[in-house]
């Protein structure tokens, strides 16, 4: 009995560990214009989000998800951070001038998101 308990907890923390951070969204959406997208379930959706260099791009992030960790977005690498009121939405305008791949995140790191700049 206790080997199946130990069995079941290290499944559920592969599974965790897995969902968090390792797991890669399949979802991309080429932005031409302002873009949803969906905070909720521990996920952004969409994740995964590819822009042109220069040009400007409105985000707007709507928070479903009550967890105290989605109460904020957090791009690294572009100094941005922004506060995500629960059932609204935040636009975030961008307009990056550097190529490259600039993660977005929640505070704790456990949301993450993409953003591509070609």
């Amino acid at each position: 009995m206790n080997v199946l308990v130990n069995l079941l907890a290290l499944s559920l923390i592969g599974f965790i560990v897995w969902w968090f951070w390792l797991a890669k969204s399949r979802e991309t959406k080429m932005v031409t214009e302002a873009i949803d997208i969906v905070v909720e379930g521990g996920v952004y959706t969409p994740a995964t989000i590819k822009v042109t260099k220069g040009e400007v791009v409105r985000l707007n992030f709507i928070r479903r998800d009550a967890s105290p960790c989605a109460e904020k977005v957090i791009f690294s690498g572009l100094e941005i951070s922004e506060e995500l009121p629960l059932n609204q939405s935040r636009e975030i305008e961008l307009q990056v001038e550097k190529t490259g791949e600039f993660e977005f995140t929640c505070q704790m790191g456990m949301y993450r998101g993409k953003l591509i700049v070609t």
